[in-house]
């Protein structure tokens, strides 16, 4: 197949096509969106089950992409699924197809230093449009930072990955290491590349949270992979989440204290709840059999309270749950995260740490400050489609 740029900033008709950037509805599902645009279901039946699961994934408000031709007909889609697969939805000759592909998107590191004007979240708005790294610097000083007691002048140092894609900010940023000064007073929060958990300078965890296994009793039958290549198929693969298979009727316990954000059928995961964590994460438990009484959406459960009973709902082989966890809307992998616990590093473990951050310390302690207006120019705004004759 022959590739094709098509630039959204300045767009002209390219064999009577257009494209728009449309924002996916709340209540929308991928079979909703076929019916609507005339395309036959069986191009989501036809899938395997784990890739059906995958369809369940677009999240209301994810910004999506229709190729349409002279007649208003979708040529082409792209649906973001998340932040690393998006569905492809092509049609060549009459003919339409899904398949599940790698997103295309580029990565800028940067530290910048900013000092106090109005207040953190403003001031590294004003300096960078960058909302995500705004929310996710309070998000990871929320315990040990009073953001009241800052003072005009004060700094704020970030050293941050982000994901750029279509010349817009993409995803959440993965913060490498922050320094905030709260009346002269510097203090710290580095992630620790062993654990991908966040610790201070001195190598206490700033995390006062921990998971555990929703299912008693039950055997992985399926693990987390978030983007493979299949060498045979030639095809790309993910799970985002770990399948325990159980009898139906087993029950289900909540992995962490939270609320409730969704209860009901969420496409080929059938009856699923979906709860809010705090650190900016959520779980997800798919395939339910059914529901404890008396939850419904805004209930508040606490971590190990019974909330439904393993079942075969939805696009399922077999009785098992589908369990997911989320951390500001990316796919991690469960298996990791139920052994998190509140701890301080000791021995080998905290000396590996500080010397791996020492360097980033220093960097963040003599950082200058930043222009304003950090810019994303140099970046098109582009996305890919395939150009397919219909």
């Amino acid at each position: 197949m022959r590739l094709l740029i098509v630039f959204f900033i300045a767009l002209t008709h390219l064999f009577g096509s257009h494209a728009e950037e449309l924002n996916w509805e709340k209540g929308t599902t991928l079979l909703t969106f076929l019916n609507k645009h005339k395309i036959p279901q069986d191009i989501y039946f036809n899938q395997s089950k784990t890739d059906q699961e995958l369809c369940s994934e677009i999240v209301a408000g994810v910004k999506y992409h229709i190729l349409f031709d002279d007649e208003k007909k979708l040529r082409q889609a792209l649906i973001p699924i998340s932040e690393e697969m998006q569905l492809h939805i092509t049609r060549d000759e009459g003919k339409f197809a899904l398949d599940i592909i790698p997103i295309e998107f580029e990565e800028t590191t940067q530290t910048i230093t900013i000092p106090t004007n109005v207040s953190p979240y403003i001031d590294i708005l004003e300096h960078t449009a960058n909302k995500p790294l705004a929310n996710e610097l309070l998000r990871t000083f929320k315990k040990s930072v009073n953001f009241k007691r800052m003072r005009k002048g004060d700094l704020v140092s970030i050293k941050y990955t982000q994901r750029i894609r279509m010349g817009q900010y993409f995803g959440m940023p993965k913060v490498h290491g922050a320094m905030v000064e709260v009346r002269k007073k510097k203090h710290f929060i580095f992630e620790n590349i062993n654990d991908g958990q966040y610790y201070d300078d001195k190598g206490r965890s700033l995390t006062n949270y921990f998971f555990k296994i929703p299912v008693r009793n039950a055997r992985v039958s399926s693990g987390f992979t978030y983007k493979r290549f299949h060498p045979i198929l030639k095809r790309y693969r993910a799970h985002l989440g770990v399948d325990y298979a159980a009898p139906v009727g087993r029950p289900i316990y909540a992995t962490s204290d939270g609320k409730i954000i969704h209860r009901g059928r969420k496409g080929g995961y059938g009856k699923t709840i979906i709860i809010r964590h705090s650190g900016g994460y959520k779980s997800l438990y798919a395939h339910m059999h059914k529901y404890k009484g008396g939850l419904r959406v805004g209930s508040r459960v606490k971590q190990g309270q019974l909330i439904g009973y393993v079942g075969s709902t939805g696009r399922s082989t077999g009785p098992h749950l589908h369990f997911g966890i989320y951390k500001n809307g990316r796919a991690v992998n469960p298996a990791k995260l139920v052994k998190l616990r509140k701890e301080k590093l000791f021995g080998k473990s905290k000396k590996t740490y500080l010397a791996n951050i020492k360097p980033l310390k220093e960097e963040l302690k003599n950082s200058k400050v930043s222009e304003k207006h950090l810019k994303l120019n140099h970046i098109a705004k582009k996305t890919t489609f395939n150009n397919t004759e219909s």
